[in-house]
């Protein structure tokens, strides 16, 4: 029996960055060895095992066989005659088939290390075709390292979705990975290998529908809607925010793509227009709820935020109310930090004055001050209650903007 450190965790090593959980291949022994040493059964669909104290898993050295559709069309084949290298030819990318033994040595049988210092994505062996969680994981892995993505793997991604394999993902699955790339230090990019291989169209085509429609130049400079909404995601994550907010500011502009061609450049109702491509989107990613709301919200409400100054007390409370931001003033703050992204995500506006956040957050706090509890008690007609407290904290919002 011989045990090799494998995967991300020798990758990222390499790269020098944080190992955060480590996976083990075990060559050379059988599932009854395995358990014979405490080593406790997880795997269901392969012999995986935790270690008895670390628990960390230990996968016993396989092949696999593609013997249907999808990610789980596969036979795979254990045995103790498996070698390192036929695991290692199993996987993904060459930069993901590396291994390291107990002495530090890092065996590296497909040019991962030369990869890695090309920045390049590339995959291992045509085999990279028979499972299409390997187009996401790609293009996720693009956000996440800046590295490109090799010509000859991007082929091969091609002929995956000219086959249909990646129509065969299953909601949750996409939605994990792309997730994890919307969380990426530059999401863009893997929007960008989506678009080259012909995915994003199957997986998101209200996204994918952005990319050559025009907008007006004298607001968006960058003029094509889909370069806009890529320079407001990646500002928001640049500012380390959180899942929901940027999921919002990939759907705030969906409504511009079914805008009508005679009316180009110009987006009037664009905002409406993209709810139902936002409801649609989120229940076919199967997005939690939180993402899909903020989503909503944002593609709603976005551009009144970026009237607020102009807004009327009576207005304002109407926008609180929908965004329901009485109640919950914490998700209001993070649309308001979407729609910040959406001011300062087109060319030369990156560090614009956008004095709308601190304004609405203001009016907020002045409303949410107002005592609806004294106000109920001191009211002798009940039904009076709700407009009594609605006038009370209109008259809040016009105090806090003089």
């Amino acid at each position: 029996m011989k045990i090799y450190k494998v995967g991300g965790a020798v990758r990222d090593r390499l790269l020098g960055l944080p190992v955060k959980d480590t996976d083990w291949v075990v060559v050379g022994a059988t599932a009854a060895e395995m358990e014979s040493q405490g080593y406790k059964p997880v795997g269901k669909d392969f012999p995986v095992f935790l270690h008895p104290k670390t628990h960390e898993e230990y996968a016993l050295a396989r092949t696999e066989r593609k013997s249907g559709r999808g990610y789980k069309g596969f036979t795979v084949f254990t045995d103790p005659a498996v070698t390192l290298e036929d695991d290692l030819a199993r996987r993904d990318l060459t930069i993901n088939a590396m291994a390291e033994d107990e002495a530090g040595d890092v065996i590296d049988p497909y040019d991962g290390q030369a990869d890695i210092a090309a920045r390049l994505l590339r995959h291992v062996s045509p085999a990279f075709v028979e499972d299409p969680v390997r187009v996401l994981r790609l293009a996720r892995f693009a956000a996440r390292f800046g590295f490109d993505v090799a010509d000859e793997t991007l082929d091969l991604m091609r002929q995956m979705v000219a086959d249909g394999e990646v129509d065969h993902l299953v909601p949750e699955r996409v939605w994990q990975e792309l997730a994890r790339g919307l969380m990426a230090e530059q999401p863009s990019r893997m929007f960008t290998v989506l678009r080259a291989c012909g995915a994003l169209a199957r997986i998101a085509p209200e996204v994918d529908a952005l990319w050559g429609v025009p907008q007006r130049a004298d607001y968006h400079p960058e003029v094509d809607t889909g370069v806009h909404v890529m320079l407001v995601l990646d500002y928001a994550a640049r500012q380390g925010w959180p899942l929901a907010t940027r999921y919002a500011a990939l759907c705030h502009d969906l409504g511009k793509a079914v805008t009508p061609a005679d009316v180009l450049p110009r987006h009037i109702g664009h905002e409406a227009a993209g709810v139902p491509l936002v409801e649609a989107l989120s229940q076919r990613l199967r997005a939690p709820a939180e993402c899909r709301d903020l989503a909503l919200l944002t593609c709603r409400e976005h551009l009144l935020v970026h009237r607020a100054l102009e807004l009327k007390p009576g207005t304002v409370l109407e926008l609180f109310q929908r965004g329901d931001a009485l109640r919950k003033p914490e998700r209001f703050g993070q649309f308001l930090d979407a729609c910040l992204a959406d001011a300062r995500g087109r060319t030369g506006f990156e560090h614009s004055d956008y004095p709308q956040v601190a304004y609405l957050r203001r009016l907020l706090n002045a409303a949410r001050a107002v005592d609806a509890g004294a106000i109920a008690g001191e009211c002798t007609d009940k039904a009076r209650i709700p407009e009594r407290v609605a006038e009370a904290r209109r008259q809040a919002i016009a105090q806090a903007m003089a």
